[in-house]
Order: structure tokens, then C-alpha cells, then sequence
């Protein structure tokens, strides 16, 4: 008979269904910063042997583990709460044990209630008290007069009202003896800023923000004319819609029309052309410095600005020219552009997330979101997120929070395959 598959047969405790838990681990669950996080799970054995149940929990900045223990609530169901201070990840491990000290101790207090002798049992008491680890100088000799009181046949009745003892009873909990431990997988807790979990938006076209009939509004026009109207309704959030260059080639007019009149915009979400692409700002907003001081105006109004991260570009976009295997390219030679049929969106070419050069995509675009929060940009807006690689959204998140662990994403469509992103 062959034990392999066995890690610990001395180990009775079987610990389950843990909440908080996503997909068995595979993504952190999430919270707000001072959120009460209520931790949960079934924790049972093969007997009447009482069980201690904790969780262990740290911030992955910390050294050491907070420990709590959780209270039995119904039918094997243990539960308590912590409250994380920090943002970033903790970790969260169930830890739970049979605990022989409490057993003894339930189980000599009822014989004691059933006038049962118990000279046995305070024997095996001395044992199991001499046994607590890690014990201060205090509890020892409280410990050390204990022991020789069970020991001591003369003095059984004054043993038997120690049993009573509140003291016996916060050692016996304090400094329990954790033989033959079951240890759930260490599961993940993302905790994200109060203002992921609610915050209030204004969005604007920042070219209509000018008092100037059929003039191109600027970001200093925002900053003058939007902002304190934005601030005075109550919103801490500004939206804009993508701020890059706008493409030329089937560049859509007024009403969707797909002719562009001369003088007419184009679509925001039409990004890149000569100009540059989702680093680059249109020149008629004004420029990255403008943007900039719109962004600290933002501060001090107690407003963030929001960015749209929309991953899609005009056929003018330099990625079109540089990199045009990371599009779709049709037996014709031609790049495919959007669709939804019976619609065409022929200003605007999909990215293809099978490209043989996915690597270097993911990095450019994850040098898109650094470059954006370089400029002091903390939360983004993702456009169409779940027609994008979900591998690349939990990598992509991944690697900007290890850096700047106070940037916000918040998906304009969600699906439940996204929740871990």
C-alpha cells in the first residue's frame, strides 16, 4: 500500500469552503481599505475533540503574520474579522488544530458537574499543561502550581475547584499546543483605495469646454470654465475621453457620417496619426504641460482626473506602420478594422491579441498606462475591456499596481470571467 498521496497522517482536521476565496485562490479576492473583512470557513474533525481555528494575515509589506482566531458560529462554520489598514496585497491563511488542552478541560468540567471522580483526568491535565509552548515567566508558575496541584492526591478538592479558575481557562486559550496543524493554501486579498468603491463622475469632451462659438475647446478651458462648475456640483471625479491625436484616414463626420466635412474633429476613440499615438496628446487641447496643470487644478479642487484607456487605433496610428502584425492582417494585405454588423468602423483597427509578437505588445501598452500615471493619472477608464485578452488585464494589472498600488481601473463592461482582474 503506498501513503504518497498522504502528507500528514497524524492530521484529523479537514478545513473547507473558505470566504473570502475566488477560483480556489487563482485571483485575490477584494476590499476597500477599512473594510471589515469577515473570513469564514468550515472547519471539522473525526470526534468530539474541541478544534482551535485561526487565521493567519499579513500585508505583503510586513514581516510578520497577524493572528486571530475564529469563533465556531453553526455546523462546523468558524468565523472572525480583520480590518486592513494599508492598500496592496495581504495574504490570508486558515490555520486549524485539535486542540487537546480545551478538550481536556470541556471534558473535566462535565465529569465534575456529573460528580464523576476525576483523579485520572487530572493527571492527564498535568500533562498536557506542561506541555503549552511558548509560555510567559507568569503563566509558568501559575502552570508549575497547577501541575503539583493535580498531582497531589491530598489536595483533590482544592484541585477540582481550580478547574474553575478563570486564569487556567485564558492559558489554556492563550498558549495552545498546535500538534498535527492543517494549513489551507495561502489566499489572496487585494485592497484597493475608498475611492474604488465609490467615487462620482463628470465626463466631458474637453474640445467643447470653449465659450467660443466653433472654436476647439483646450484643457486651459476646462481648467477655466468646467472645473469649478464640476467641483460646485459635488463630483471628485473627472472623465475624458481619449486626449491622443485623432486619424485622418476615414476620419467619421458629423452624425456618423463617413465623410469628414473639412474642419470637422473626428472621433476621440479614432487614436493616432502622424502625430503620435496614446503617449501623445492632440495638439489642440494644448500640451502635455497643460494637461498637467489641469491635473493639479483637479487636486486642489479635491477632484481626479480619470483617462480612457481605449486599446485601439486609426490606421494612421504609428503602431499601424511599425507593427502591423499586431493587427489582423486579411488575405488581401489589408488590415481588418472594426465591425458590428451592419456597422463599419473603418477608423478604427482592433488590436489581435494572437499575435506571434504578443510579448512586446503587452509591454508597449503596459508603457501606455506607465507613461499616463507618470503624469500623475491614478485612475483609468478601460473601454470594451472583455474584447481584450484576459491573461494580458491580469498581467497588465499586476504590473502597474506593483508600482503605483493606489491606480484604479474600472471596466466599462463587465463579465464574470473579469472578476479577478
Amino acid at each position: 500500500m503506498s501513503f504518497n498521496k498522504i502528507a500528514d497522517g497524524q492530521s484529523r482536521v479537514i478545513i473547507e469552503k473558505i470566504s473570502p476565496e475566488v477560483e480556489g485562490g487563482r485571483y485575490a479576492a477584494k476590499a476597500i481599505i477599512g473594510d471589515n473583512i469577515v473570513i469564514e470557513a468550515d472547519v471539522f474533525t473525526d470526534s468530539h475533540d474541541l478544534l482551535s481555528t485561526f487565521v493567519k494575515y499579513k500585508h505583503n509589506s510586513d514581516q510578520d503574520w497577524q493572528l486571530k482566531r475564529l469563533q465556531p458560529t453553526v455546523n462546523d462554520r468558524f468565523k472572525t474579522s480583520f480590518s486592513p489598514d494599508k492598500i496592496g496585497f495581504y495574504s490570508y491563511q486558515i490555520e486549524a488544530f485539535i486542540d487537546n488542552a480545551a478538550t481536556w478541560h470541556h471534558e473535566i468540567e462535565a465529569k465534575i458537574k456529573a460528580n464523576l471522580n476525576v483523579a485520572v483526568e487530572l493527571l492527564v491535565g498535568a500533562e498536557i499543561l506542561a506541555q503549552l509552548p511558548n509560555v510567559s515567566k507568569k503563566e509558568t508558575d501559575y502552570i508549575k502550581n497547577a501541575v503539583s496541584l493535580f498531582k497531589d492526591e491530598q489536595k483533590y478538592t482544592e484541585a477540582i475547584e481550580s478547574i474553575k479558575d478563570v486564569q487556567l481557562k485564558h492559558i489554556i486559550e492563550a498558549f495552545p499546543k498546535k500538534d498535527f496543524k492543517a494549513s489551507s493554501p495561502i489566499l489572496k486579498l487585494w485592497v484597493d483605495r475608498e475611492k474604488a468603491g465609490f467615487s462620482t463622475w463628470y465626463s466631458m469632451f474637453p474640445r467643447s469646454a470653449t465659450n467660443q462659438p466653433g472654436a476647439h475647446g483646450t484643457f486651459k478651458d476646462v481648467e477655466k470654465n468646467v472645473l469649478p462648475k464640476v467641483k460646485k456640483m459635488g463630483f471628485d471625479v473627472l472623465y475624458l475621453p481619449p486626449i491622443h491625436p485623432i486619424g485622418l484616414s476615414f476620419r467619421k463626420g458629423k452624425n456618423n457620417s463617413t465623410t469628414a466635412l473639412p474642419g470637422e474633429p473626428g472621433v476621440p476613440y479614432a487614436i493616432g496619426s502622424a502625430l503620435g499615438g496614446h503617449t501623445a496628446i492632440l495638439p489642440e487641447l494644448g500640451t502635455l504641460a497643460d494637461f498637467k496643470s489641469l491635473i493639479k487644478a483637479c487636486e486642489k479642487q479635491g477632484i481626479e482626473m480619470c483617462m480612457d484607456l481605449a486599446i485601439q487605433c486609426s490606421p494612421d496610428h504609428p503602431y499601424a506602420k511599425d507593427h502591423p502584425d499586431w493587427f489582423k492582417i486579411r488575405p488581401d494585405g489589408s488590415i481588418q478594422y472594426a465591425e458590428n454588423p451592419p456597422k463599419k468602423y473603418q477608423d478604427i483597427y482592433p488590436i489581435n491579441y494572437e499575435s506571434t509578437d504578443w510579448q512586446a505588445l503587452w509591454l508597449e501598452l503596459k508603457n501606455v498606462v506607465m507613461t499616463w500615471a507618470s503624469w500623475g493619472v491614478r485612475i483609468i477608464r478601460v473601454d470594451n475591456p472583455h474584447t481584450k485578452s484576459f491573461q494580458f488585464w491580469e498581467w497588465l494589472i499586476e504590473e502597474v499596481h506593483e508600482v503605483y498600488p493606489d491606480m484604479i481601473f474600472l471596466a466599462e463592461a463587465t463579465n464574470l470571467i473579469m472578476y479577478g482582474n
